[in-house]
This record gives structure tokens, sequence and C-alpha cells, in this order.
């Protein structure tokens, strides 16, 4: 079958219309159309508009996707290509930015996502076809954007997880291969991945394309790729330079590489110079139209910017020209006309072609002239078992720290290995290799995915955004095998290494090393298109030494093939595991350093270019005594053959050298204040807590905890905030930062939570927000879907001990409203990208004024402001409006806000400023895995139901039981104490920390057994004088499981349906070794399909009639202290209430365990069949399954204990559960779980998935 190929108007075939492209481009300078977002934002439409007749009832607001007014409103869109053909353009690109499942889930339109595509390249096609029938002078082309995704795939949204992603590689090249499907068969003639961030995400995108083309399906047509340098440190947000972002791409050949977005063309011409200086491709820029006013909108005007880009004509940097946001047809044609005369670029000669260029955050370019390529090797399970320790207790940031220490010691390129037997290599080279993204000083440098599992080698890949080298591959599997992983490693764009290994086994002589590496290099050179200076040999560096004469020549053989190699295969690179040599004389180190130091001397004049070697682990050859240089030299050529006992001898002789420590770092040596900055900007995690102990030991300066916090941590966030804004530090470090602050205002919460408890004496808590410093809602506003910088303020709130409540993006005002009441927040965050979120702020702050609310509101966002936020927002809200220039800055802002004795200085201080700036703006007037729900349930509880063991128990009486007047006396012997310590945060330490120990306890036990006796007098005040009363009711039901869910039926049968309770699943993918089930409730219920009758049971207990009148009492006396006390004790007695009536059940209602004797104790300890999960708890999070009991127990009609509109029980002091008998039902935990199931259950349920993601927020594995 022929290659899908759509012929562009004025052409015979796709490949003369590529051909055209590639000579035009070397004859002139071709021109892209400008913002298509600027020219639909001129139309003004609404959400009708958006909508149109077809998505008229969709569940979400759809204004804001651009890319579905293809769909809704094509002649709009149609008009815009036309209008930027008839401006000049030679390419269009397509109106289809956010056109993948990733970006398209926040407006519920993924299964519109191919033909969104299609859909928008034909209405590109047809502007074309039409433009070139009435301009027929030349003709033009349809460019298929391919957008960044609302997600990056290199670094985390999570601080406490910095290794977690929110998209994988995997997911990022399925939604990008649907996207190209749907844009090649529209007949896009281009395809552009565009506004690249994050380098990771375009390699996704690129590794799709590439996969689609070789599979023959499509004819390939040209790509171009454009990045993003996000500010005038000349990085992307990922933190790659433009050099290392051409190094990471430049595998798929593209025909033009260039920049576009974020900056004007002034602030974009001196990367545009890097990016031509670097890349022998086609230079495509397309800058805004400057930078974005005060306002987020762009002033430069057509003339304005037509002379800035002609600079870049001017001096023959660009072959495409074109413009991004604030551009209109004006602008394109005011370019088209200022450089259509200019030569274009004549592109450089490629580097790649005479040295190996990697890169990590930085490029590394490497050829025969420079020195040797010391490759870490330390962090290699395999080969360092300090390393191998760390990743198998799970101590990354110790294994992290090896990994630095390895750069610092000379490291140009870190291999990582993780080939451990105890380890799951693809999760730990995951995990691994994600830290390092967030370590700068680490990532940097290019790495080596080294690994004999190509499964972790590709693991390993889908992590990197810079160009690795992969090691390795041989041809011990034989061609087949070899060609189809140099074929991947090529598509993932990583340089190879290749053993000397062939079918026969591992090469050893000269003559076989060399015959297996030049078989390679064919292979990989003629086969695959493999650059040859991609190419790295390793012809196996053997152990000498060994005490067999065999072995002795080893060295000799290696040399020599380097030799051979560096001759005879022109490009290829030579590198080997040095350590390997020594191997016989571990622990031996002073001899093992000299055998490195030898070897290395002559291999590298050989023509050894790299070696795995510990950088700080070598000796300076001329520094090697003589009498070891001289057995080293005998040793490596073989010429002496008692070398191996003189090694030996002379490792003994002179004793194992200690490595030297070094002198400790001079920084060490400052005050603490000064030590606690220098942490916070470099990042260094090691003395964070002993010199946070120090400062807060220093009573004189630091009266407090919180005063270190005030003091020189949040001094550091000061310094670490103006080295961003400055361009100085980039995104992965400001994060690095915060993890140093969160371990210092870790070690700080058990001394402020101490002090808190000095002043709280007596005094009733209401909730659990005291353990915060203050809890602040944050929301990207309605209309926007992006989060990657509100998430990283969460990031660096939480870590400074604030609670963060997020609510999403397109957030709507009642939504942040609701949420700043209901959590209490102290502080308001809004958040947005693109322009139109201005004017939703500027709504959200008239909202808040008119709910009359007093919260403080923080504005942050790529398009925000000082001027914005000044002139805007803060008039239309009485209380502070701030704005806040970067996350880094907000814990800052915040603490300011919080801090009763700065609030009011601060607050005074912002308004002044902000009056200034309205005067001068007036004045100048003329920016971890699930399994699928189906998997899950087939991994579920396994229970052979018609075994005799496994039958369930036949109650001895079904129905209903209720309990009016319970004794109170009876519930004594089952009240469990240690919560009611915890109630009065008094908590003991070991081995006095539980009832009764806890009256040992030298801090605490005096105070606790004084408030046990009092709570003793009043309990037995509360039973004897009947102050309180307690009820309940039991039931047990006729019941068997449906799927996830348990059907109560009216009686024994089982043909009428009573209710259901509703069930969920675990989904969180548990350890490959683990054999655990994924469990439901439902599992440890007989399904109805068996057969086998089953029975559910209920409890519903309360102790609290009476408890808010008598608290109300005490309260109206100002006795806060009784009044805690008897809602303690109540909360006690209906604990205890539902420990006896369940084992009542258990005795004789059910009557399964009749002869049932446990204390106290073991009663508490779960010693007995069967579990009683409570709704709203974690067997079953949803508090909403409490109305289905309700309903099936009439339990408000028989108890009086009622449910409130959130579902809670009054009075308070009650307690509602599910009872299961089987002796296979246990407790567990749903933990997070994905769309796929609420959607199935809002199903089964008969509700709306916004109904259950409200109860459901806390285990959603997903934002919304």
């Amino acid at each position: 079958m022929a290659p899908l190929s759509f012929v562009p108007a004025g052409f015979d075939s796709r490949r003369a219309a590529t051909e055209y492209i590639e000579a035009e481009l070397t004859k002139r300078i071709m021109f892209l159309d400008g913002a298509m977002g600027t020219q639909i934002q001129d139309l003004r439409l609404n959400e009708a508009d958006f909508r149109g007749e077809r998505f008229k009832d969709h569940p979400k607001d759809l204004k804001g996707n651009n890319d579905l007014l293809v769909l809704t409103q094509p002649k709009s869109i149609y008009t815009i290509h036309r209008n930027y053909l008839l401006a000049g353009a030679d390419f269009i690109e397509t109106n289809t930015f956010s056109g993948t499942t990733i970006a398209q889930a926040d407006y519920a339109a993924e299964d519109i996502v191919y033909e969104l595509n299609k859909v928008a390249a034909e209405i590109a096609r047809d502007a074309c076809r039409d433009v070139l029938k009435e301009t027929p002078d030349r003709p033009r082309f349809v460019c298929g954007a391919i957008g960044p995704t609302n997600r990056t795939c290199s670094i985390s949204p999570s601080v406490e997880n910095p290794s977690f992603r929110n998209v994988t590689f995997d997911e990022l090249v399925t939604a990008y291969t649907e996207q190209v499907r749907g844009l090649l068969d529209g007949g896009s003639d281009v395809l552009l991945v565009e506004t690249i961030f994050d380098t990771l995400n375009a390699k996704a995108a690129l590794f799709a394309i590439d996969t689609l083309f070789d599979d023959g399906v499509y004819e390939r047509v040209p790509v171009f790729v454009s990045g993003t340098i996000v500010d005038q440190s000349g990085r992307t947000l990922s933190g790659q330079t433009g050099e290392a972002f051409i190094t990471s791409v430049a595998h798929v050949e593209p025909l033009a590489i260039g920049l576009n977005c974020a900056l004007g063309a002034q602030q974009m011409r001196p990367f545009v110079q890097s990016i031509a200086n670097f890349t022998s491709s086609k230079v495509i820029c397309y800058p805004n139209a400057g930078l974005p006013n005060t306002f987020g909108e762009y002033d430069e005007s057509p003339e304005t910017m037509a002379e800035n880009v002609s600079v870049f004509a001017r001096e023959g940097l660009v072959n495409i020209m074109g413009g991004c946001c604030g551009t209109t047809p004006a602008h394109i044609k005011a370019i088209y006309e200022t450089c259509k005369d200019f030569k274009p670029r004549v592109p450089s000669p490629d580097v790649r072609k005479s040295k190996l260029v990697l890169s990590g955050l930085e490029p590394l370019i490497y050829d025969e002239s420079s020195n040797f390529l010391n490759i870490g090797e330390r962090c290699n399970v395999a080969g360092s078992r300090k390393f191998a320790r760390h990743v198998i207790n799970d101590e990354y940031e110790e294994a992290l720290a090896i990994a630095r220490a390895q750069v610092e010691n000379g490291g140009q390129v870190i291999d990582i290995n993780m080939d451990e037997g105890m380890l799951d290599g693809v999760a730990a080279m995951t995990k691994f290799l994600n830290l390092i993204s967030t370590e700068p000083d680490v990532a940097k440098v290019p790495i080596m995915v080294d690994s004999s599992n190509f499964a972790v080698v590709e693991a390993g890949l889908k992590c990197v955004q810079g160009k690795c080298i992969v090691n390795s591959i041989s041809l011990k599997e034989g061609e087949a095998d070899f060609l189809k992983k140099a074929t991947l490693i090529k598509r993932y764009g990583a340089a190879v290494v290749v053993m000397a290994f062939d079918e026969e086994g591992q090469a050893v002589e000269r003559e076989h090393k060399f015959r297996v590496c030049e078989r390679s290099y064919r292979l990989l050179v003629d086969k695959v298109g493999f650059n040859p200076n991609d190419i790295i040999f390793d012809p196996n560096i053997l152990t000498i030494c060994t005490g067999m004469e065999e072995h002795n020549n080893y060295g000799v053989e290696f040399i020599e093939a380097t030799h051979d190699i560096k001759t005879k295969l022109p490009g290829a690179k030579v590198s080997g595991g040095v350590s390997n040599l020594s191997f016989s004389f571990r622990g031996k180190e002073n001899v093992r350093q000299a055998m490195h130091s030898v070897f290395l001397f002559h291999a590298i004049k050989a023509g050894m270019d790299m070696g795995i070697v510990n950088p700080g682990f070598l000796t300076i050859y001329d520094e090697i005594p003589k009498d070891l240089l001289e057995i080293c030299e005998n040793a490596l050529w073989n010429r002496d053959p008692d070398s191996t006992e003189k090694l030996l001898e002379y490792a003994q002789t002179h004793g194992k050298d200690a490595v030297q420590k070094g002198e400790e770092e001079l920084w060490r040596a400052a005050p603490v204040n000064e030590r606690l900055k220098h942490a916070l900007v470099k990042g260094i995690t090691k003395y964070v807590i002993e010199d946070t102990e120090e400062a807060r030991l220093d009573k004189e300066r630091y009266p407090r905890p919180l005063n270190v916090i005030e003091g020189p941590l949040m001094d550091g966030m000061s310094v670490v905030g103006d080295l961003f804004g400055a361009g100085k530090m980039f995104l992965p470090q400001v994060i690095k930062s915060a993890r140093v602050m969160k371990k210092a205002v870790a070690h700080l919460i058990p001394f402020m939570e101490e002090e808190r408890l000095a002043r709280l004496q007596g005094v009733e808590v209401a909730d659990d927000s005291d353990i915060y410093n203050g809890t602040m809602v944050i929301a990207t506003v309605k209309g926007d879907v992006h989060d990657i910088g509100k998430n990283i303020v969460g990031v660096v709130l939480g870590c400074n001990n604030y609670r963060v409540v997020d609510l999403g993006v397109m957030t709507p005002c009642e939504k942040i409203i609701e949420a700043a009441i209901k959590e209490k927040a102290d502080v308001i965050g809004l958040s947005g990208l693109i322009t139109p979120s201005l004017d939703e702020m500027i709504h959200v702050a008239k909202e808040l004024e008119r709910a009359g609310m007093n919260i403080p509101l923080l504005i942050g966002g790529a398009t925000t402001s000082k001027t914005h936020t000044a002139v805007k927002i803060a008039p239309r809200y009485k209380s502070p409006v701030i704005h806040v220039l970067d996350a880094s800055r907000t814990v800052v802002v915040v603490s300011n806000l919080l801090d009763q004795d700065l609030r009011k200085d601060f607050i005074a201080e912002v308004d002044e400023e902000y009056e200034e700036v309205r005067e001068d703006h007036y004045d100048s007037l003329k920016d971890r895995k699930y399994l699928g729900l189906e998997e899950s349930r087939k991994k579920g509880l396994q229970i052979e139901w018609t075994r005799p063991e496994n039958l369930p128990p036949t109650p001895n009486a079904v129905g209903h039981k209720v309990y009016d007047d319970v004794d109170l006396n009876q519930l004594l012997p089952y009240i469990d104490w240690n919560p009611f310590f915890q109630v009065w945060q008094l908590r003991g330490k070991y081995p006095n920390r539980g009832y009764p120990k806890l009256f040992n306890d030298a801090t605490v036990g005096q105070e606790a057994r004084r408030l046990f006796d009092e709570a003793q007098v009043m309990l037995r005040d509360l039973i004897d004088n009947r102050r309180i009363r307690a009820a309940a009711i039991i039931s047990i039901l006729p019941a068997n499981a449906r799927g996830d869910d348990i059907v109560v039926y009216t009686d024994e049968s089982r043909t009428e349906e009573a209710g259901v309770y509703y069930g969920l699943r675990q989904q969180a993918e548990k350890d490959k070794e683990s054999t655990d089930a994924y469990m439901c409730l439902s599992d440890f219920i007989a399904p109805a399909a068996t057969g086998i009758p089953d029975y559910i049971g209920s409890i519903a207990a309360s102790a609290g009639f009476g408890v808010d009148e008598l608290a109300a009492k005490y309260e109206a006396e100002n006795d806060d202290y009784s009044a805690i006390m008897v809602k303690a004790l109540a909360d006690r007695l209906a604990e205890a209430l539902t420990e006896k009536l369940h084992q009542d059940m258990r005795r004789e209602m059910w009557g399964f365990a009749p002869d049932e004797s446990l204390d106290t104790q073991d009663l508490l300890s779960i010693k007995y069949q069967g579990i009683r999960p409570a709704p709203g708890y974690p067997s079953q999070p949803d508090h909403a399954e409490k109305q289905t009991m309700w309903k099936l127990g009439n339990i408000t009609e028989a108890t009086g204990i009622e449910l409130t509109d959130s579902l809670m029980m009054h009075p308070g002091a009650s307690v509602c559960a599910l009872v299961f008998a089987h002796p296979k039902s246990s407790y567990f935990a749903v933990g997070k779980i994905t769309k796929e199931q609420i959607e199935d259950y809002a199903a089964r349920k008969g509700t709306t998935v916004d109904a259950v993601e409200t109860w459901l927020r806390p285990i959603l594995s997903y934002d919304i």
C-alpha cells in the first residue's frame, strides 16, 4: 500500500512540493503567518459562539477553546487564514495549538481531537487553494501546528515528590500521534512543533512523527521545530540553553529550527544569533509584537516590528519569518514588504558531521582535539555498593549527592545504571532520572543511560530531555535485534555505545574486537542511518592481573583494538569501563588508582575518547611513585609475568590509602544566618537541620522558632527570588531551594507546636488548621487552562508550611469565593497566562468586594503585571491586592500578610507604591501509575465461595434492632482513652506513648493524670445524673455483590432490591512483586451469580443526645474547659457503644463467634473476625453512601440521629459503619482513583461526574 499523501495545489506530487520548499528557502526568505489567537480575540466571541449548535449542551464551558472554532466558526478561521495569505505569508498554521487529547481534556473534548486537526488542516488547505487562484505568483503551504500541551514531562508539579510527573512520555506520544494523523489526513504540507518550553515534550512529538512516517502509512513531509526562550537567561522553561535544545532535537534533521513566542524581536535577537551559529538547518523565527504591556496587550506597531525583525534578515540570520503573540495580518504584510528582498541565511557547516555533540541543560561538544571525556561511574548500583544501598533503601537524596559529587569532581557525563536483582530497574531508572532533572548542577551534563535490559534503557530515554548516550547494545542477539534497538535509539535522539559482543560472545582478542565493531558500524551507518559521530565503541576493558595467564594481555588487546577503530572507522569514538581493569584489586585503592592512570595514559594516546571512571579517583601519571609506576606499566603491557604478585606485595607493604577528606567548605565558617542563606540559594540540604537548630537555640537573636523562618530563612528565599527575577537562577534551582526551605521548616514545626500548646492550655481548638502557617486558595481563572506556574507556587508555599487549596484550572468566580469561605482562606491567589484572564481577574475582584470578603488577593501569571494589578484590579477590591512577580516571592508576600506585627506596615507600603504606579500610569497616557478499571477488577480479591470455609455466616436474626436508651455504665469497659488525650494534644514519648503508660511520661504524665481524674468525675456525673443519652440501631440484611456494588434486598426471597451500596476499587499500581489484590468492599460479599445467600450489617450509634445543650451551658458560664471535656467524653462513649454493639452482633444477632472472649485491648487491636468500615473513610471514601444506610434503617426516625446537608451526623458524638462478617474481610484504603472509575461510579449511581468529584476530591488522581 502506497503511503498516504495529499498534493498541495500547484504541484503534481508531494515530493515536488517538498523540493520546492527546500529550493525556495535557499533563494529567498519565506514568510509564516501571525497570531491566530490575536485575531480570534478581535472577534469578541461569547460562550454561545464557541459552542455553536453542535456543542450547545456540552457539559463544560468552551469559551477559550480556540481550536474548537474550526468546527463551530469555520468561516471565521478560513477568513483569518486568507487574510494572512493575502498579507504575504507562504505558510499558514492550522488552528490546532491545543489540538491534543491532553490539552482538550480541560474542555472534556478529547473525543473530537482527530476531527479537530483534520478539519483545521482542510480549512487551511482550502484557503491556500483559493488564494493561489487569486494570486498565482507562488504556491502557499499548510503548516500543521503542534503545541506543547499544558503539561511538562521534565518538571514535577509537587515538591513533596519531585520524581512525580503529571504526564508521561508515552502519554504524550499517544496524544501527539492522534493529532499528527489528523493533520496529515487533512492535508498539512509541513509539521510545525512549536512553542517548546520543555524539550522532552517536543521529543515525544518528534518521536510520534517519525514513527508514523517510518510505519509507511504517510509520505514524509518537512518538519519545522521552534523553541521558546522564556527570559533573558537564554533558557527554556525546563532549563536548557538554545544550543542544548538544538542538540536534543537535531536527530530528526528538521528542515527549519528556531524560536518563537515569549519575547519580542529586540529581546530575541541574541538567541536567534546563537541558534543560527549552531545549526545547519534553516532558521525560523516568529517573535511576539514586542513585550506585553502592563495590561497584557502588545503595542508594537506593524512598522516598528517590521523594522525590528529586519535586523534578522539584514544580518542573514533567518530563512523563515513570521509573527507570534500580538501580530496581525498588518504586521505580516509589513514584515513581508520590509524583508522580502533580503537574501536568506546560508546555513553553517553541520558541527554534528565532525564532532560528537551531546546535551544536558547545556551542550557538550567533543572531537579528537578535545581532552579525554570523563564519564562519572559512581551512580551505578552494580559498581558502587554505597549508591546501590541508597537506591535499594529508597534514599534518593543521598544517591543524588553521589551524582552531584561526580560532576563536581570533573564528570562531564554521568553514567546511570540500575541493574540490580532487588530493584525494579524501570521504576528506579525513571525515578532517579526524574530527580536528576530537578538538580541543575547535575542535569547540566549529559546522561549515559546504562543497562543490559533494554526496557530500562527505554525508560531512561523517556525521562531525559537532553541528548544522552545509551550504554549499550551489541550483536549478541543477532542483527535483527541489534537493528531494532538501534532504530529506536536513533528515534529517541541518543548516541549509542556498542559493546564488542557478537553471536559468538565477548570479543577478547584485538582482531575479534575490531571485526565486531566494523560490522556494527556498517549496520548502524548504512542501514539505520546513524551519524558516525554518535557511535561509541566499547571494545571491552577486561581485568588484568587475576592470577590467570590468559588474562594478562587484555590491556594490550584493548589498546591495539582502539587504534584500529580510530584509524579505520571514521567518526567513531571509543569508550570503556576503566574500573574493570583493576577489578581483582578491590579494596587496594592506591594500586587501583595507579593502574587506572597508567592505562588511561596509554589508551588515550591510542585514541580512547572517553571512559566510565570516578573522576575524583585518579592519580596524576607523573605523581605515581616510581616503583609503583614501573609495576603498573609492566602489568599493562604484559612485560613481567610476576606483575600480579608485585602489585599485591606493593599494596600490602604500603597499606590501604584512605581517601583524603577534602577541606570543609569555606562557607561553613560563616555566621549561621549566612550559612542558611547560602544553603537556600545553592539548594544544599546537607547541613540545613543542624544550622536551623543552631539558629533556634540562639534565643537572643531568635526568641521564637518562627523568628528563624521570618529571619534568615526568609532572607534566603528573598535572595532566591531576586536571582530568579534577574535570570541568574532558573526553575529547577528554585524548586531545589524550596526543598531546602521545607527541611528547615519541618525541623522547626515541633518546636512551634510546643509553643502553641503552651499558649492554648485549656483553650478549645477548632480544627487542625493551626498546624499550618496559613491557608491559601489558589486557582487559574475561568477561561484559562494553564497551571504550570500556579502549581509551582503551590509547591513553594507547601514547602514553607502553608496549606494550599488548589482549585485547578478554568475556575469560575463563584467557586473561588465558595472555597475561600469554606476553607477559611487567609489568602486568595489568582493565576492566568492568556490575556483574557486579566479581565476575569478584574471580575473576581469585583465579586469578592460584592460578597463582602476581606481576604488579601494575590495576582500572578505571565501576562500579569504590577501596573495592571494596581490600575485595573486593586481599585475594585478594598482588601489588599498584590501582584507577585514569581513563585519564590510568594512566600515572602504571604508571610508579611499573615504576620500581625508586619501586616499593617506591609499593606501600607504596597498601597503607597500602587498609588504611585497609578499616578505614573495616568500621567503617561497620551504571561504514580494506575491500572485500568477492568484490569483492577480482574485483580480483585478472589474468594472461592463454594468452599465450606468460605461460605458466608448465616445470621441468627435478620432485620433491625433499636437501642433507645443505653445504659452508659455498660460502655465503660469498651472506652478507648487514647483519642481522648489526643484531643487535648497530650502525647507521651516512647515508651510511655499510649494510655495508661502515658501517665508515666516525664513531660505530660502528670498533666494527663490530672485530666484523666477530672474526666472520671465528669463521666460519673454524666451517667449518674443522666445528663446525656445514647441510642443506636444495628441491622443485618440480605445482600449479594454485583460487580463493585452490594445489592441489599427487602427480604430473604432476594427478588426486590431495597438499596445499593456502591463501591470503589483500588487502582494505584502496586509493586510488581506484590500479589496483593486490588480491593473493593464488594469483594467480601458473595456475588449474586453464585446463588449463595450473604448478608451485610450496619451500625449507627450516638452518645451525643444532650451534649450540645450541656456544652452551651458551660460556654455561657465561660467554662470552655468543661465544654470541651463533655464533647470529648461523649465521643469516647459513642465509639465504645459501637465497639460493644459490634461484639454483640458477632456473638448473638449474627452469631458467628458465640464464644468470643476478647479484652478491651484485643478489641481495639481488631483481633476479631470481620470489619466495620465507615462511609467517608479509606475503604469507602464517599460520605454520600451514608444516605443509603439511613434509608435502609430508617435511622433518623428510629434513633434521632440525623444527617446534615454536608452528610455529617448530628449529634456530633455519633458513629456509623457497615459490618462485614466474612473471615477474609479486611481493612484497606482505596487510595487515588482515575477519571475512568469516577465516570463509571457516577453512571452506576445515576448521578453526575461533577457531583461525584465533589465528594471524592481528596482521592482523585487528577486535577479538576
